[in-house]
């Protein structure tokens, strides 16, 4: 069996720092865009918990397939890979070219790897498990934080006001947690992450106006 190593998840701190702001973002982008759409609230509720629910699944396979990692072979071209560029007609040289950058990429990025002094950790399906699911309940519990005053309160207005204030609030509490954890500093993490929520609201408010 082939040893696979990756990146991984060094507990829940980090699935925490993964999934939850991924989940508020998200919501927080897709309910500023809709709540003042001609949508009755069944209609409303349905569509994010639908969204909610795909996106948490997605997520969790995403971290899943992360957690699995690489073959120790990665950076070289595989016969199946080789076969694939034969069919489109390509020269002998161009393939031997995209080889060469092959490797040269995997050995910059294992350079880079060393000198951030990260290590890569062996695969282990029950890490994996539990770290998949660990980013998937952040990402939900993140998603919950924006959507749960639209379930309190059906007046989509004020709800809105409140569930922004509250995303607001909860993103520079996880962007001071952040930065404890990771050993950042405290004002540039909490600059980087009001920047990209107020990015996200422009969005939703430029699309909301343009539809």
């Amino acid at each position: 069996m082939i040893p696979r190593k990756a990146i991984r998840s060094s507990g829940w701190k980090t699935d925490m720092m993964i999934g939850f702001p991924d989940g508020l973002l998200l919501l927080l982008f897709t309910t500023q865009i809709l709540y003042t759409k001609a949508l009755t609230v069944q209609a409303f509720y349905s569509i994010h918990l639908l969204l909610l629910g795909i996106s948490t699944l997605l997520m969790m396979i995403a971290v899943f397939r992360a957690n699995r990692g690489e073959d120790d072979d990665e950076g070289i071209m595989t016969p199946e890979e080789k076969q694939k560029l034969q069919r489109l007609d390509l020269s002998q040289d161009t393939i031997a070219h995209i080889a060469d950058e092959m490797q040269s990429d995997q050995k910059q990025w294992e350079q880079t790897l060393q000198q951030e002094q990260v290590q890569l950790r062996g695969y282990s399906w029950l890490p994996a498990v539990r770290s998949m699911l660990a980013t998937g309940l952040f990402f939900l519990l993140g998603g919950l934080v924006v959507f749960v005053p639209f379930l309190v309160q059906e007046d989509f207005n004020a709800a809105a006001k409140v569930s922004l204030a509250l995303s607001v609030s909860c993103l520079l509490a996880f962007a001071f947690l952040k930065s404890r954890i990771t050993g950042q500093r405290a004002v540039r993490t909490t600059l980087r992450y009001l920047v990209l929520g107020s990015l996200v609201l422009l969005a939703s408010y430029l699309i909301t106006s343009a539809i």
